[in-house]
């Protein structure tokens, strides 16, 4: 049996299960603070054992919304798993906000933006009708909803895993388009690997547009 401790407000790196099936334990009373990536399926709430058994070749992750440690136990070695998303990978590195005319001299920015929000781990050009973001190689954004808009996002780049709702897209191709209905969990991860293939997303909104109607329920990059 292996074991693994996750902190409260934490999460386990995003997996790829082998050719054998994954059982997972977790205690019965922590099953309320845990949310479950099991293959396409994003689970909030309402979580039973047999959410916690991974087909063969699926992805898998947990994430601790309690504020409790929780320990989990795996049947099998999960060692060789392969690792789509460390969300801890950069934890200890620098942390230096994209610098907006740098970026600019690197990547085809369109002129016209009238803002911009710029971070570590990703930076966001804002236009009258629409937002443009980048998002950094082997990093993600929070998984966050709204109460005040729906968002629709666009793919324009870089094959990122999106969480929409109660579902997983992996790898999703250029031009595929999605909406995020206020209420409802969405994020975005970029699984590449090479240090120069940011994921770009163009998103616009009905609603009222507010950056502070914001509640992250999973923000890998608030390191503490």
């Amino acid at each position: 049996m292996i074991r693994e401790i996750i902190l409260p407000e934490r999460g386990t790196c995003l997996r790829l299960n082998n050719l054998k099936i994954l059982r997972i334990s977790i205690p019965y009373k922590a099953l309320k603070d845990v949310f479950i990536i099991n293959g396409n399926s994003f689970l909030t709430e309402n979580v039973t054992n047999s959410h916690l058994i991974i087909n063969p070749k699926a992805y898998y992750m947990i994430i601790n919304k309690g504020k409790n440690e929780i320990e989990i136990s795996y049947n099998i070695d999960i060692s060789n798993h392969h690792i789509i998303y460390n969300p801890y990978q950069y934890e200890l590195s620098e942390k230096v906000n994209f610098n907006p005319q740098e970026f600019k001299k690197q990547y085809p920015i369109p002129e016209g933006y009238i803002d911009f929000l710029a971070k570590w781990y990703s930076i966001k050009f804002t236009y009258p009708q629409y937002n443009l973001i980048f998002i950094r190689p082997e990093l993600g954004i929070s998984i966050q909803i709204h109460k005040f808009r729906n968002e629709f996002w666009e793919i324009i780049d870089g094959k990122p895993i999106i969480i929409n709702g109660n579902k997983v897209h992996y790898f999703v191709d250029k031009g595929v388009k999605f909406e995020n209905v206020k209420g409802t969990y969405h994020g975005v991860i970029n699984p590449n690997k090479n240090p120069d293939k940011f994921v770009i997303i163009k998103e616009s909104w009905t609603g009222n547009f507010d950056e502070n109607d914001i509640t992250r329920l999973f923000n890998p990059n608030n390191y503490q």
